[in-house]
């Protein structure tokens, strides 16, 4: 019996691993839990006791220039901030729209390039910002680490916490709400004209 096929990214934990799986193509197994290591269609195939699992690629093309690599700039949106890290969804790759969104991490000793230990995380990025960031490497589950740790990468849009105004860059760490003045603080990006 063959199941339908399901979409799976890179990092997908897809089952815990026994001597009933016998793996294909587009997968591995790391403390005991198979792992999706390809974008592309779960094949899973139930023969007798044994059940075949493989990832097959649908579109080569896509599947090389949508998935963020290391060094590759991205836009991000923040979904959560606590002391140690901010949690972003990756929406874009070097301009590129993504077809589905990635989860990404930018630790606080990546969010600036000076002054690490100083750096208050809540007052470089808040819920709703979106974000340039580099991509580091990927992480655990899915995860990419970010880094905003250049001029260019930080803060490109946010809103007032006051409602919902778009607020304008002043310097590298605050913007201001154009209706009632008040200043917030983010890591800002430089950003170029091009």
């Amino acid at each position: 019996m063959v199941t339908a096929p399901k979409k799976v990214v890179p990092g997908d934990q897809i089952c815990k691993y026994d001597e009933t799986c016998v793996l294909g193509s587009g997968l591995h197994v790391h403390q005991g839990v198979v792992y999706s290591t390809l974008l592309g269609f779960l094949r899973t195939e139930q023969k007798g006791e044994v059940k075949e699992i493989s990832v097959e690629r649908v579109n080569t093309d896509m599947t090389l220039t949508a998935l963020p690599k290391s060094n590759d700039i991205v836009t991000c949106k923040v979904i959560s901030v606590n002391p140690r890290q901010v949690k972003v969804l990756i929406l874009s790759v070097q301009g590129k729209r993504l077809p589905q969104h990635f989860r990404g991490i930018i630790k606080k000793e990546d969010i600036r390039a000076k002054e690490k230990d100083s750096v208050i995380v809540y007052k470089c990025y808040r819920p709703g910002d979106l974000v340039l960031a580099r991509v580091i490497s990927i992480g655990d589950a899915a995860s990419y680490f970010l880094s905003t740790a250049e001029n260019e990468l930080g803060v490109v849009f946010a809103q007032s916490s006051e409602g919902a105004v778009s607020m304008v860059p002043v310097s590298w760490c605050e913007m201001k709400c154009p209706q009632s003045n008040t200043r917030e603080y983010r890591k800002v990006a430089k950003v170029i004209a091009r």
